[in-house]
């Protein structure tokens, strides 16, 4: 993969040493053709879309939805089957406060997982104080996977919401079992797909799962991005989310009637110019070839599993995974400590929570720091990583 391509590695020198970036289930850097389409539409496409009665407005509408067949044909969905929001944590919320607060009543039992990020928790617990419904929370065996799968036929969850991989362990959830355990019990199946869909083909035809979400900024797209999936039939039954702008199909003083999916979603002018440049992320990607990202991601997490395990004191939270997504503690050094030091070498990772406290209860941390690498890292980012977690830990 070619460092090359992402013109930060060539701008960005602190302390007179090259950056290696190493925060990568944040968010991704952005290889030139992603940056240039920016230039490109704004120079030449600027204009809001589906408003204009104009050859502008026209032709940057066309580049909106040409995205939205690109995000459609990437994960194999239909074109009304895509909706864009700002994030993920957006698209979790959009579910929550349309279907979610539809179909669940009080009886109702909603399943999520402790290895869940606060988007896909915290949004559940505010819509519980109003309906009162339970939530249950599968917990972590020893290897750090999901246990006790076999709950879900008893607990008859209404709704199944869960992380496909997790942003502090790097492990890949057995999502293909909870949806066949799930469709027995008729329960509806939501994917946490962020830190997935950068590193794996993701077919939701395939999964059968209801809605996916994930975002455009940890695929080297753009910031501002979320993508919502979700089967056509159960969009069209659930109620707008926001109301004004694109989503009106006409508004009188008492009533008024909301444009059919996915318009319905999307209320308001869009973040079109990002929207647009999306699919550049999605066609540099794909000229890579997902399965070549899959096998070069794989083969140097191994790598930084074994350079990490050779530090001195540190404790690894997770197994030797495939998607470069390792969290660990350093003697009593706190992560913040660690993070600053590394920072020191020009080295970027993650320290703290990453946004996942009962996750860090459960493992009875309070914080930990994060590696978690991407197509532009390789062997040499790596080995400048364990050199200097070996100096750190030599002046403790």
């Amino acid at each position: 993969m070619n460092k090359k391509d992402f013109p930060i590695f060539k701008n960005t020198k602190f302390y007179n040493k090259d950056l290696v970036y190493l925060d990568n289930a944040s968010t991704t850097q952005k290889p030139q053709i992603v940056i240039d389409e920016y230039k490109r539409f704004y120079e030449n496409y600027n204009a809001n879309i589906y408003r204009g009665i104009y050859r502008l407005s026209e032709e940057a509408t066309a580049l909106y939805e040409e995205s939205r067949k690109r995000v459609a044909k990437f994960i194999n969905a239909d074109f009304e089957e895509i909706i864009f929001t700002r994030n993920t944590t957006e698209s979790i919320n959009l579910l929550i406060y349309t279907f979610a607060k539809k179909n669940l009543k009080k009886e109702d039992t909603i399943l999520l997982s402790v290895m869940e990020h606060h988007s896909n928790i915290i949004p559940w617990l505010i819509l519980q104080k109003e309906i009162g419904f339970s939530i249950e929370y599968l917990d972590i065996d020893e290897n750090f996977n999901l246990k006790n799968l076999e709950i879900i036929e008893k607990i008859k969850p209404k709704i199944i919401s869960l992380c496909y991989i997790s942003n502090v362990l790097g492990v890949k959830n057995d999502i293909e079992k909870v949806i066949k355990l799930g469709r027995k019990n008729n329960s509806y199946i939501i994917i946490d797909a962020a830190q997935a869909v950068s590193h794996i083909s993701v077919d939701v035809k395939k999964l059968d799962c209801d809605f996916l979400v994930f975002s455009a900024h940890k695929m080297l797209g753009p910031t501002g991005v979320g993508i919502l999936f979700g089967k056509k039939d159960i969009l069209d039954k659930m109620p707008p989310f926001l109301g004004g702008g694109e989503m009106i199909l006409s508004v009188s003083k008492d009533e008024f009637i909301s444009k059919d999916v996915p318009y319905k979603f999307e209320a308001g002018t869009q973040n079109f110019s990002d929207v647009v440049v999306f699919k550049k992320s999605i066609d540099y990607l794909e000229s890579l070839g997902m399965k070549k990202i899959e096998k070069y991601i794989k083969d140097l997490s191994f790598y930084t599993y074994d350079k990490l395990s050779e530090v001195p004191g540190i404790k690894i939270y997770g197994n030797r995974n495939e998607f470069g997504i390792y969290s660990f503690s350093l003697k009593k050094i706190h992560s913040h400590d660690i993070s600053s030091f590394l920072d020191e070498d020009n080295i970027a990772i993650r320290a703290g929570h990453h946004c996942a406290e009962v996750l860090m209860k459960n493992l009875k941390v309070n914080s930990l720091s994060r590696v978690s690498i991407y197509i532009y890292n390789d062997e040499s980012d790596i080995d400048k990583l364990s050199e200097s977690l070996k100096n750190i830990s030599k002046l403790f």
